[in-house]
């Protein structure tokens, strides 16, 4: 098992090895966005990996051409639906502005935090 932290959220899982972030933000009701349905086709599930980078699988070129539609990428960059996890160990993300934004978009009845 992989212990996956949504930092700013407070909210931590445990999941599998082999699942990806997204799907670990999804059963953790954790607020990441996902407009393609995690298919790599947008960058709505953007996170920021700030522990654990080295437990995750590396990103392919798909995954680098969405991001470099991105906002605020940076080099802890990752999207969730393509970030898997490949070693146990504990991964804190941070969900991005713009991941944020997708999500209350998609769920306009979820109270947002202030």
């Amino acid at each position: 098992m992989a212990k996956v932290v949504f930092a700013d959220q407070g909210i931590e899982i445990e999941v599998p090895v082999g699942t990806n972030l997204l799907a670990a933000a999804q059963e953790a009701h954790a607020p990441e966005g996902h407009a393609c349905g995690g298919v790599c086709a947008c960058s709505t599930c953007h996170v920021y990996v700030d522990q654990g980078l080295e437990l995750l699988s590396e990103a392919d070129e798909d995954e680098e051409d969405i991001l470099d539609k991105a906002f605020d990428v940076r080099p802890s960059s990752r999207l969730g639906c393509q970030a898997k996890i490949e070693r146990e160990g504990v991964v804190v993300v941070r969900i991005s502005r713009e991941s944020l934004d997708a999500y209350y978009n998609e769920h306009p009845d979820e109270p947002r935090p202030g």
